[in-house]
């Protein structure tokens, strides 16, 4: 996708929106659903980059539009927060590099930029689309031990508990 997403943008998008249908309705097995992307910034995110990078054409681009806004009204698609890790495009390039993944070698630092500045304006800036839950931003170009004492201090509300639901 990455070599070539005028061609597989649409694919990809496609199967990202049906995989991720099916994370939100899956029934649940624990009070707790935790997902690392959700249909949301699929759409908000990814399809968004894709078109407005000139990478999608527009009728692919309002295919999935049309198909997310069908999956919002007939589906319940709903999260209670959304945990923005907020990321320098550096970061993320020095993460990416250090991974050595194959797929990952040809993402430019321009990708991830423009990716950076869509999860700002919608999840920070508000400016666009409308942000589907309430958002707790936390920093996270530190280390995995800061990251994880972060977690820590923050866990409470990840995940929803008040003072009666927590655990000693």
């Amino acid at each position: 996708m990455y070599q070539d997403a005028t061609r597989w943008g649409l694919t990809l998008q496609t199967y990202v929106q049906l995989t991720m249908l099916d994370q939100h309705t899956k029934p649940m097995i624990s009070p707790i659903r935790m997902m690392e992307r959700s249909i949301h910034s699929a759409k908000y995110i990814f399809v968004e980059n894709l078109y407005r990078s000139g990478k999608m054409p527009e009728v692919d681009y309002i295919i999935l539009t049309e198909w997310f806004d069908w999956i919002l009204k007939n589906m319940k698609v709903s999260v209670d927060l959304i945990v923005y890790l907020q990321t320098s495009p550096g970061m993320c390039y020095q993460r990416l590099k250090r991974r050595c993944r194959e797929e990952e070698k040809v993402i430019p630092m321009e990708y991830l930029e423009a990716i950076h500045q869509l999860y700002e304006d919608w999840l920070i800036n508000q400016t666009l689309f409308k942000v589907p839950s309430p958002v707790l931003v936390l920093q996270a170009d530190d280390d995995l031990q800061e990251m994880m004492e972060k977690y820590e201090e923050n866990q409470d509300q990840i995940l929803m508990l008040d003072n009666t639901q927590r655990r000693l």
